[in-house]
């Protein structure tokens, strides 16, 4: 392993990385990704399939940058999920090399967002801020006490932004725990009053019951949120920004988000 996989290990961080995918693919792109990434951005029109397969490969790069391996040998899947024990849409897993690193991606628009630790499971959501029928969409995935603290905003900006503050919790929690959006989101209370981070339960039959969830910065107009199994010694969270890797597979530009 190398010395990134070995700090993430010894001081019980996650890295968050974010990037924003450019109009057209680097050079080398989509020799990283495998067949069927490259058949699922067949499936999507441009400038969708652009934005997927950059954000697949730097995805595949940072990877190889903790486990010290070339991007495109890397296998990826995913574990059933813990509650229908489907195999195609549960978490997001490193079948090979064996490792217990663990990450997940979001994307939204051109953004998209990577949380990487080891040893723990991790969930992370990005949106782009979109217009929206917030109070509609507040009925369908809010508890009461989220909805009446969205209500207690009276203008338009602060309601969108409790709301987004509520959509990315939610989301980041579901995704760490492997069952998605097929839950009930009304079920899963994520505190928007309390600026965090803040202790979550959502109980599967199998994984972690509690999660430890917190917003991140507010970039490019984007809402964000990351949510990570909890335990009683957590380390650090450190965004990184992603530019490039070199040759050997280090980032060119390491540089904590502010």
């Amino acid at each position: 392993m190398t010395a990134a996989y070995e700090y993430l290990r010894d001081h019980d961080a996650v890295h968050v990385w974010r990037g924003r995918a450019p109009d057209t693919l680097a050079p080398g792109d989509t020799d990283l990704l495998s067949e069927e990434e490259l058949a699922q951005a067949r499936r999507l029109g441009e400038p969708a399939a652009t934005r997927y397969a950059s954000a697949h490969a730097a995805l595949r790069r940072i990877l190889a940058h903790y486990l010290g391996e070339d991007p495109r040998d890397l296998v990826l899947g995913r574990r059933p999920c813990p509650r229908c024990a489907h195999p195609r849409h549960g978490r997001p897993r490193i079948d090979w090399p064996p490792t217990d690193l663990d990450f997940n991606l979001s994307r939204s628009g051109p953004h998209w967002l990577l949380a990487v630790l080891v040893g723990r499971q991790v969930g992370v959501d990005l949106e782009d801020g979109r217009d929206l029928d917030v109070e509609g969409a507040s009925r369908l995935v809010m508890s009461a006490g989220e909805l009446a603290h969205a209500d207690a905003h009276e203008g338009e900006r602060e309601r969108l932004h409790a709301f987004f503050r509520c959509w990315t919790r939610k989301e980041a929690v579901v995704k760490a725990s492997g069952v998605g959006i097929i839950t009930n989101l009304r079920e899963v209370d994520v505190q928007p009053a309390d600026d965090g981070p803040v202790l979550v339960g959502h109980a599967l039959p199998t994984g972690p019951d509690t999660w430890l969830v917190e917003d991140l910065p507010v970039v490019d107009g984007v809402f964000a949120a990351l949510a990570r199994q909890a335990g009683t010694t957590l380390g650090p969270v450190e965004p990184r920004r992603y530019e490039s890797l070199d040759s050997q597979g280090e980032p060119t530009r390491k540089v904590l988000v502010p």
